[in-house]
């Protein structure tokens, strides 16, 4: 087609989920996707994440957000969408003690959102073929005696530790 070369042009928009979503991190991510073109399922439980971030995606048509604990049983408004991708962002991740939005202020939840939240989100990926990414920070190493850690190291982790709900 004339006029059309060079042109990097999508056919039709993604679905995407975002778990996490009001963290961050993840609001910054369905920003970007809504900027895309891609339409956006934002499911966070607002432990730590908050829906002031979402300011400018609650203003786009694509976006659609739930309240909702991944470590619990998805919501069939959620399991009944086919997914292109599914990035699991839904953890506390900050290890300082005087932030109220510390892991180590909810050590339960993060260790339940990284592994059953985790094992529920995987599932909805396997069942749709979607992709799948899970960030996580360099907490996952414990206290490094390594600094910055490559892939290739295996960290300093304690089970016992202040670290280990989310080491």
């Amino acid at each position: 087609m004339k006029g059309q070369a060079g042109k990097n042009k999508k056919s039709s928009s993604r679905k995407i989920l975002v778990a996490g979503g009001a963290g961050f991190i993840g609001s910054h991510l369905c920003d970007e996707l809504l900027r895309q073109g891609d339409e956006v399922f934002c499911i966070d439980n607002l432990l730590t994440g908050n829906k002031n971030n979402l300011r400018g995606a609650f203003k786009q048509k694509k976006f659609h957000f739930f309240k909702h604990d991944v470590i619990k049983t998805l919501p069939n408004r959620i399991t009944n969408q086919k997914f292109e991708a599914i990035f699991h962002l839904a953890s506390p991740a900050s290890p300082n003690p005087g932030s109220p939005l510390s892991y180590l202020h909810y050590p339960l939840e993060t260790l339940l959102v990284n592994s059953l939240g985790t094992c529920h989100l995987l599932n909805l990926a396997k069942a749709h073929k979607s992709k799948f990414l899970y960030a996580s920070t360099s907490e996952i190493y414990g206290d490094p005696q390594v600094s910055p850690q490559p892939e290739n190291y295996w960290g300093n982790v304690n089970p016992n530790g202040i670290r280990s709900c989310y080491d």
